[in-house]
């Protein structure tokens, strides 16, 4: 089984990584984000790593829409692009993908309507030169069920993977690589209190693979699965709002058996966020090449932020004005959206999960004027170094790499740590 697991990954990472790369490495980390220190810091680990970068932006976030980060797919390559040229890293290695693609932005219209406009968005990523495409279509949409029937999940990713061939060959790009699945973790992680997860039978993850295959030479694109390199199933991995639900290596043997009969295919591991180094690895070697990671990041970014501005209170010898925090509270409460439907219990554990839950759905509000405007407010208040008995006292995490000077003790480079902290058992796992 090693044997047909290590071959699984040799084909689909080639596949992916096309001639970006001399040598493969064992998998690649897959940077589920669009805030821009988080997409730096994953550039500038890759410049250390000396290593090709995947970065995925969500129906939710990017779409033709604006997303709630208010950037089509070509503007979020700019956006990438732009940051990669200011760190020097070549554009040439990165890898664009589009994460969570199908209905689910527009899941509360009639089916018809949200396909029309999960189309509209595969071809606008297509169009702007992704490399990967996650097809989506699980979630039931208004009048239909929650989760839906296998062959109408594979159906309608057939259908938009028809659209994203013709968007390929319209605008003269590379046809993309696709992500298939039909037991999908929810994007951005579980809503409530985590058990133990039912990890995908080998069956359903081999039926998974069948329904698909029918549904695209149904829909007459055979040559598009030849270009599937992975399937999304439960790993028994998941975060929620308080708790993780660590990779177990002996639970999921029997899925992993099932690869051995999947030529050319591995798995894709969605909400590994807050996994231990030894769980990456574990997933990895198990065939789980693609470690999704994306609200661990911006919330290991959020803790930076929160003790800077501790930092700054300390060192002001009082509270200040315009705190990060009571910042990010005003900005959440006027507009509930993105996370009100996340957070129960009373007010103040509303109010508690707002700032410090795993599930991280303060993410959605960085990009609010106010708090962009409050985060730049609290860099300027500190443009110097900071004193290291502050950073002990407050980023304890960071304190040896400051000691040690390799970490610059400034607050950018220290939020910009703190990402990278994040990052660094994902490169362990990942990179031969």
């Amino acid at each position: 089984m090693r044997a047909s697991i290590e071959h699984n990954r040799h084909v689909a990472l080639r596949r992916l990584f096309g001639d970006r790369v001399k040598t493969l490495p064992r998998g690649i980390t897959s940077v589920c984000s669009a805030h821009p220190l988080v997409i730096e810091a994953a550039l500038r680990r890759g410049l250390s790593d000396e290593a090709v970068v995947l970065i995925e932006a969500t129906c939710n976030q990017v779409n033709q829409d604006g997303g709630y980060t208010g950037m089509t797919p070509r503007d979020f390559r700019q956006f990438v692009e732009d940051i990669a040229s200011a760190v020097g890293f070549p554009a040439d290695r990165i890898i664009l993908g589009g994460d969570h693609l199908g209905p689910n932005p527009w899941k509360k219209l009639p089916s018809e309507a949200a396909m029309a406009k999960a189309e509209a968005m595969i071809a606008a990523y297509v169009e702007a030169g992704f490399d990967k495409i996650h097809l989506d279509t699980s979630m039931g949409c208004v009048g239909e069920p929650v989760a839906l029937a296998d062959e109408v999940t594979a159906q309608r990713a057939a259908r938009l993977a028809r659209v994203a061939e013709d968007a390929a060959v319209r605008s003269g790009r590379k046809p993309p690589v696709y992500i298939i699945g039909t037991e999908v973790p929810p994007p951005g992680g579980a809503t409530h209190a985590l058990e133990e997860l039912e990890v995908t039978r080998p069956q359903a993850a081999m039926e998974t693979l069948a329904v698909h295959r029918r549904a695209f030479a149904k829909a007459g694109i055979e040559t598009a699965l030849e270009r599937v390199i992975a399937i999304v199933v439960q790993s028994g991995v998941e975060f929620g709002n308080a708790n993780v639900a660590i990779y177990r290596p002996d639970r999921a043997q029997s899925l992993i058996g099932a690869l051995s009969d999947m030529p050319g295919l591995l798995f894709e591991a969605h909400s590994t966020d807050y996994q231990p180094a030894e769980a990456l690895a574990a997933l990895v070697d198990g065939g789980f090449a693609i470690l999704k990671v994306g609200p661990g990041l911006t919330f290991a970014l959020r803790e930076a932020l929160y003790g800077v501005d501790a930092i700054a209170t300390a060192l002001h010898g009082g509270s200040l004005p315009g705190s990060i925090y009571a910042t990010m509270e005003t900005v959440m409460l006027e507009n509930p959206a993105n996370w009100d439907s996340h957070y129960g219990g009373s007010l103040e554990e509303q109010r508690f999960q707002r700032h410090f839950s795993y599930s991280d759905r303060i993410r959605y509000y960085w990009p609010d004027k106010r708090a962009a405007a409050a985060v730049e407010a609290l860099f300027a208040r500190l443009d110097g170094d900071i004193p290291e008995t502050l950073i002990s006292q407050y980023l304890s995490r960071l304190y040896p790499a400051v000691v040690a000077r390799t970490v610059s003790p400034t607050a950018r480079d220290l939020c910009i740590a703190a990402i990278d902290a994040a990052l660094a058992p994902y490169s362990a796992a990942t990179i031969a």
